[in-house]
């Protein structure tokens, strides 16, 4: 008792820290009403000040916060083995290692210290986030909605018709690969993907609110080779408030994966309003290459579904095509529609440490419990439900 109390007392703060994380959890599980009050007025400060901090940084400060607790992690089960090791050797030879207790003890303090910071961030910059009100809920009126396969292939066909229209506006070398060689900003300097995906973001947040406000540039993660790996575009670090990009992938994932990661910034965590606040950002710009990477953004999750219900229901499926008969896709928006080309996976998958399908298998598992555990009962398949938000929208 005489140990615990003193325990308590050299760690009040820490428990105090500890014991707010799970309040805050246990309020925002059980109160949507909540979790939209911290999400519209409490969230917006991290942005604005510890997302400015580390947007000083040319580098992405999330991946190196990674690499430190991947380190950390590792030395902990390292000491937890040794220790285990040099106990026994205690109880052999009948001795005490006071110095050795001391320094795990220190050790396993600071280690402590360091997750329940970790969960109290994760709790404010993500968690949270993800009990609000959908974006379908707040700006649409409604949750759940049915739609027929005649409205898909009417919205596929406007997605597509603007894929093949500007497909042919972008500029390309002799081989057919895009070119880019900039985009013009609103004070008439020419800027780069970067400060132009800010740009059309901050567009947007004249039309929702909650889009409004700061936005650091998205940074390149030293990591694309792994990324591709895992076959993800983006990577949103919540213990860093950064947007992370691929650099690796085809330029035409560039624009919609940045706006796609800056929209997780403004609070909307779940992916499919993510990938829905992107395609808007996008189609709304001016510049043709990132109206092109917007609709190419959505065309494949139309395909899929489209191609899921002539499987499940082929009459039904004929008899809406009937209806509303699908346009052609251009060649090149086929050749524009892919995630890595020929070359870069040669490249990688050579000197690759990992096999790829064992990488993109962990990584799977990986994302679909994390998305499972807050919430998100389709886990990666939420990704596909931007079909839904883009139907309503055109509704």
């Amino acid at each position: 008792m005489k140990y615990t109390k003193a325990f308590i007392k050299k760690n009040r703060i820490w428990i105090g820290i500890a014991l707010l994380t799970v309040l805050l959890n246990v309020l925002s599980w059980n109160s949507t009403v909540f979790s939209d009050f911290y999400i519209e007025n409490i969230f917006p400060i991290w942005v604005n000040t510890y997302g400015r901090l580390t947007g000083i940084f040319p580098f992405s400060v999330g991946e190196w916060l990674i690499v430190i607790g991947v380190l950390l992690v590792a030395v902990a089960i390292l000491l937890l083995v040794a220790a285990g090791i040099v106990g026994i050797v205690s109880l052999i030879k009948r001795k005490r290692f006071a110095k050795w207790s001391g320094f795990l003890k220190s050790f396993y303090g600071f280690f402590g210290k360091v997750f329940v910071s970790v969960c109290l961030i994760m709790t404010l910059n993500c968690f949270i986030l993800y009990q609000g009100s959908t974006l379908a809920e707040k700006n649409f009126g409604k949750e759940d909605f049915t739609y027929h396969l005649e409205e898909v292939l009417k919205v596929r066909n406007f997605v597509a018709g603007k894929c093949n229209e500007l497909c042919e506006k972008v500029e390309r070398n002799q081989d057919g690969s895009i070119v880019y060689s900039g985009s013009l900003l609103q004070n008439g300097k020419t800027g780069d993907m970067r400060a132009k995906a800010v740009e059309v973001m901050q567009k947007l947040g004249e039309t929702y609110e909650q889009l409004d406000g700061y936005y650091p540039r998205p940074k390149t993660l030293l990591s694309s080779d792994f990324m591709c790996q895992q076959y993800m575009s983006g990577y949103y670090f919540p213990f860093s408030m950064e947007a992370n990009y691929n650099d690796v992938m085809y330029i035409m994932n560039y624009p919609a994966t940045m706006c796609h990661e800056l929209a997780h910034l403004r609070g909307f965590i779940l992916e499919d309003e993510a990938n829905f606040i992107s395609y808007l950002a996008c189609i709304q710009s001016e510049d043709v290459y990132f109206q092109y990477s917007g609709y190419l953004s959505v065309l494949g999750y139309l395909e899929n579904d489209l191609y899921k219900a002539s499987k499940k229901n082929p009459e039904a499926f004929q008899e809406a095509a009937l209806q509303v008969p699908p346009i052609a896709i251009a060649s090149w928006v086929y050749e524009d529609d892919v995630f890595v080309t020929d070359e870069e996976w040669e490249r990688i998958n050579k000197k690759a440490v990992l096999d790829t399908e064992v990488v993109d298998a962990v990584s799977d598992a990986f994302v679909d419990t994390n998305l499972k555990l807050n919430g998100v009962s389709d886990g990666r398949l939420s990704y596909s439900r931007v079909v839904e938000l883009l139907l309503q929208y055109y509704e």
